[in-house]
């Protein structure tokens, strides 16, 4: 018997009644044994005597497509399903997409609506645990994450002031309706981007810091709620606010917006900005 290794595999070739028998272990030793047991996975090949029919000396048979196929597939199949998703929680958004392009034990892991709801909880929330997509999990992922994007291009498009940008994200509809942090209520398209267009124009410039984000996600309609600080300054009070947003021609469209600062017990709120 002789013995020799691989990078994270040990081969060990023994002669049988004249054959040549190589046997590639997953232990990642050359100790011949099964070890412990718990993960030993082998692939073997065989050099005959005299060939399979072949012209000339023995044809060695090609163990490469056997070591893949055995030894990387399987173990992520032989896992218990707890196991896997416990796994495959530790990989961000687009680990598990690039992931599930590799082959199909790897799709078929990491489409497993299981690690996505993980996914799901550990980027947004715990707050739906309890529901059910109808489309599953990692399509509530995509979609959630689609609102959560749209909602930040709303803070990008006040930080920029870009009026233009502001027209467009919201939807073009007489039922729309903005609540500004100073209590102005503004309704329809065009007196809601009126509103903005007053705010944009003399109002200074806002970075907001957005905490606490939670978002929901129905066919067709979604809404985010969250608190939002203006600049890096935590210590001022945070402005609540709500966006509601519809889904037209594919598309996210803005429908709703309410914004209000946050008192504590017994304060008198300062007149605030309109922006926000």
């Amino acid at each position: 018997m002789f013995t020799f290794k691989f990078p994270k595999f040990s081969c060990r070739m023994n002669i049988v009644n004249g054959d040549f028998i190589y046997v590639l272990r997953s232990c990642n030793c050359a100790c011949g044994s099964n070890c412990d047991g718990s993960m030993a996975v082998t692939a073997t090949a065989r050099v005959m005597n005299g060939g399979s029919g072949g012209a000339g000396g023995g044809q060695v048979a090609v163990v490469e497509r056997e070591r893949q196929q055995v030894i990387g597939a399987s173990m992520m199949e032989q896992l218990v399903p707890e196991i896997t998703t416990h796994a495959l929680s530790y990989l961000d958004y687009p680990s598990l997409c690039r992931l599930s392009m590799t082959n199909s034990s790897m799709r078929r892991a990491a489409n497993d609506d299981n690690a996505w709801k993980a996914l799901y909880h550990k980027d947004f929330t715990m707050e739906q645990d309890s529901i059910t997509p109808a489309n599953g999990w990692k399509a509530y992922y995509a979609a959630t994450r689609a609102i959560v994007n749209i909602n930040q291009h709303f803070f990008d498009i006040i930080r920029d002031r870009s009026l233009p940008e502001m027209g467009r994200l919201w939807l073009n509809a007489d039922y729309v309706k903005c609540i500004h942090a100073s209590g102005e209520f503004f309704t329809g398209y065009s007196g809601v981007l009126g509103s903005w267009q007053l705010a944009l124009n003399w109002e200074p410039a806002v970075n907001f810091q957005v905490r606490d984000v939670r978002s929901r996600v129905l066919p067709g309609v979604a809404w985010v709620t969250m608190k939002a600080y203006v600049g890096m300054e935590h210590n001022t009070h945070p402005m609540s606010m709500t966006n509601v947003f519809e889904l037209h021609n594919g598309q996210w469209f803005m429908v709703h917006h309410h914004s209000s600062v946050m008192l504590a017990d017994g304060e008198v709120a300062d007149q605030p900005p309109m922006l926000g």
